[in-house]
């Protein structure tokens, strides 16, 4: 299994999601957040995902849930991880800007 990191762009995505969603439900958000999180470790067993729309990435849709995981494999100390570095939702204009990092 490949170690799974988050980025601070990553975390800050998914308080953004767990404060929105927490105004109205907040068993609800909780239960997105969990699913979030599960989605983006799994990848660490199994990094499955489309071709991303930033150049070195990967999307993954997280299932049942208006959301998408963007996501780097990079190599570090000679084997490879997975990096999340982004979690938008799918209603949403896709970020700009110079990511991974």
């Amino acid at each position: 299994m490949r170690p799974v990191v988050w980025s601070r762009t990553a975390l800050d995505d998914a308080l953004e999601i767990l404060r929105y969603v927490a105004a109205d439900d907040p068993n609800a958000a909780e239960r997105m957040i969990e699913a979030i999180e599960a989605a983006g470790n799994r990848l660490g067993m199994m990094a499955t995902g489309r071709p991303g729309r930033v150049v070195g990435t990967y999307e993954k849709s997280v299932m049942r849930l208006p959301y998408v995981i963007a996501y780097a494999v990079e190599a570090a100390e000679g084997e490879e991880r997975i990096v999340i570095l982004r979690v938008i939702h799918t209603a949403r204009n896709w970020p700009s800007g110079n990511w991974p990092q």
